[in-house]
């Protein structure tokens, strides 16, 4: 029904379009030529009042088509009179219609020679003063506006990731600012059917006056005076009707164009802005002493004088009036403290030293924000639910050249920048040189987020670092690199109830029955956050929700325990956990505690807090000494398999210490998973032993 009801007004354009083609090619009646004419000076009105009403240009954003219709009309409504004219002209003025014919006897008072000096000067008016200078200021705007484009675009992403702005705003203000580059485009363009249009009147008013005479004289046997009174007058009159509508249009474009943004419409900005009393005493005095000269006209004169002082008068009587209060404030004591004084509701900041703003400017393109913005994407993505906007700040808590990520106010990692250069980091690929850096010479350092060996070049030996086999990239990827990486380590802190919410109502309507099965009843909103965080934390990703749901389903029909609860899930996602370090089809480095250091772990101190075993730290210092040796050693991520109580317990001890290993128990390694057994861990010379069958039929 929406759809039918909307078809009328579908159709209401494509059939104002062939009517309009109508009047060019057949031939109409003049009470109808009338009509037509009446409707194209209302419809000029009505775009001129829409014109001055606008606050802003963007408000009357169809105007372009709008002027391109209105001139089809009156070039149409110019041929179909031009029709009327030429064929019965001879019969007299009442032929070609009452509004042609009052044009022509009333404006110019029957004499077509007046006519045409009228319709020059309209003619003069329209092209030489209104038309051109309104497609000056378009063509200039037009310009302006789309030079200012890539700025605009950068302050809108620079205000995202400031956190000023929501993404709904965003997503409006780049409409706003695509919107106006395409409407002041539209009438740099649009400026030339006016021009064209009067161009076009000007040879129809030479055509009508021609073919007037001729068919005149030779069809019906006139004079050339008689032709003259007949057909040029009409002629003349056909010409004004169609150029008043053409001098509003013109009107209205050159308003549309000048326009600044203001609250107010035209009337109002420009009231407003005369509304200073202050330029009207001058206007008084003026006016007073020209209208005492005895040569002048003081009846005329000495009025406006008194005119302008009673408006001077009132206006300075307004100013002085105290303005009516509309709503009592109350007034905030001094030592008034509010919430947001003190609370900072953005979860990550990255904070700059006053060395590093450069990096934000817009006018420099902003290429930290871009980077940022990236990453936040990025990691919404692995992470599978929209991390919270990112805000980038100044502090002079910095060094000029630091900068700090900050999640909840702790800085989560730090480092230091040298803005103008480059960072070479040498990531294996570096050939051997004098220096030891490949001939490339620069100031010595480590990269922040995986602590390569480094170097701070000049931009001019980008090419040089890169053919020596280094991976060159600029200060704002050093930040933004490295805030992934802090990040990423700190993820399940960024999962609260907001995202889970969402994070499950998205669920829900693909798999409803599932979402039933797991929250509200047995897990609340708060327990299911706490699960979620607690699978985050471990490395399982939210990206696929409908297996880790089904997966948690399963777990909580066996057991309400929270850790039974993870170890569950675990032990039914081990491929996705094992696939974070190993490609499919590719053996899995694995390595094993020695039997009797793993039950010496198990059978040693346990925290009674958590009933998790204790790790002495002479013998966690060798577990994660050995541990980062065999990965070194590998050149790449390992996996070390562990009976599943004492799988927690080195996890905490591995996860800062040795981020190249994963921790997993038994139960957690795939069936299908092919292994390699890469070192014992306590057991120099002894040979691997996987305690349970599983491992056995896994190695062999």
């Amino acid at each position: 029904m929406a759809r039918l009801a909307a078809l009328p007004a579908a159709m209401t354009l494509p059939a104002g379009i062939f009517a309009l083609l109508a009047l060019m090619v057949l031939p109409i009646p003049a009470l109808l030529l009338d009509i037509f004419f009446v409707l194209n000076i209302a419809i000029s009105i009505a775009v001129l009042m829409v014109a001055l009403n606008a606050r802003r240009p963007l408000d009357f954003s169809s105007f372009p088509s709008v002027l391109l219709f209105a001139t089809l009309l009156r070039l149409a409504l110019n041929v179909a009179s031009t029709r009327v004219v030429l064929v019965n002209g001879h019969e007299g003025g009442a032929a070609a219609g009452e509004v042609i014919e009052s044009f022509a006897a009333f404006l110019v008072g029957g004499n077509f020679v007046v006519g045409l000096f009228v319709f020059a000067i309209l003619m003069i008016i329209n092209m030489i003063v209104i038309t051109k200078g309104a497609g000056r200021v378009s063509e200039v705007s037009a310009r302006f506006v789309l030079d200012a484009l890539p700025g605009k675009q950068m302050a809108i992403d620079a205000d995202i990731a400031a956190g000023l702005v929501t993404a709904d705003e965003a997503r409006e203000r780049r409409r706003d600012v695509s919107v106006e580059a395409d409407f002041y485009g539209s009438m740099d363009g649009a400026s030339k059917f006016v021009k064209g249009d009067a161009i076009a009147a000007l040879l129809i008013l030479g055509v009508n006056i021609i073919a007037g005479f001729a068919i005149g004289m030779a069809s019906h046997g006139l004079s050339a005076a008689e032709a003259g009174e007949a057909y040029v007058t009409l002629a003349v009159g056909d010409a004004l009707v169609a150029q008043v509508p053409s001098l509003l249009l013109s009107i209205a474009a050159a308003a549309i164009v000048t326009r600044v943004s203001d609250q107010r419409d035209l009337a109002g900005q420009i009231g407003g802005q005369f509304a200073d009393p202050r330029g009207w005493l001058p206007v008084a005095m003026i006016l007073g002493a020209v209208g005492v000269v005895p040569a002048m006209p003081q009846m005329i004169f000495l009025p406006g004088a008194a005119i302008a002082a009673a408006i001077w008068w009132q206006l300075k009587r307004r100013a002085a009036a105290p303005e009516p209060v509309i709503e009592e404030v109350e007034e905030v004591a001094p030592d008034h403290i509010a919430l947001a004084d003190v609370s900072d509701a953005t979860l990550v900041t990255i904070e700059l030293g006053y060395g590093l703003v450069g990096l934000v400017d817009a006018a420099q393109g902003a290429p930290l924000i871009t980077r940022i913005t990236g990453i936040r994407k990025q990691l919404s993505r692995d992470l599978g639910f929209v991390l919270p906007q990112f805000r980038i700040r100044d502090s002079l808590d910095l060094g000029a050249q630091d900068y700090a990520v900050l999640m909840g106010g702790i800085s989560v990692a730090r480092g230091n920048l040298r803005p103008g250069k480059l960072l070479a980091i040498d990531a294996g690929d570096v050939r051997s040189g004098p220096n030891g850096y490949g001939g490339l010479t620069g100031e010595a350092t480590r990269d922040p987020s995986f602590d390569c060996p480094a170097l701070w070049i000049a931009p001019a030996a980008r090419d040089h670092a890169i053919a020596e086999g280094f991976l060159v990239v600029d200060p704002s990827t050093v930040i933004a690199t490295h805030a992934n990486q802090a990040l990423l380590a700190e993820a399940h802190q960024l999962l609260g109830p907001d995202e889970v919410r969402e994070w499950v109502d998205g669920l829900k309507s693909r798999a409803p029955a599932l979402v039933e099965a797991v929250t509200p009843d047995p897990l609340p909103l708060a327990a299911l956050t706490r699960t979620l965080r607690a699978l985050v934390a471990d490395g399982i990703g939210l990206a696929h929700p409908q297996p880790l749901f089904t997966s948690l389903a399963l777990a909580l029909q066996k057991t309400a325990d929270f850790d039974a609860v993870i170890d569950a899930v675990r032990a039914d996602m081990g491929a996705r956990l094992t696939a974070r370090i190993a490609q499919p089809g590719e053996a899995l480095k694995v390595v094993t505690l020695d039997a009797g250091l793993e039950g010496a772990i198990l059978g040693g101190m346990v925290d009674p807090a958590t009933g998790q075993p204790l790790i002495e730290p002479d013998c966690g210092a060798m577990i994660v000494r050995e541990i980062n040796g065999i990965a070194d050693a590998e050149g790449g991520p390992i996996a070390l398999i562990v009976q599943p109580p004492a799988r927690r317990a080195l996890a905490a001890l591995l996860k800062p210490r040795a981020p190249r290993c994963l921790v997993l128990s038994i139960a957690e390694l795939p069936a299908a998973q092919p292994i390699a057994v890469v070192g014992v861990i306590g057991a120099a010379d002894e040979a691997p032993a996987l305690s349970a069958p599983h491992m056995q039929e896994m190695a062999a």
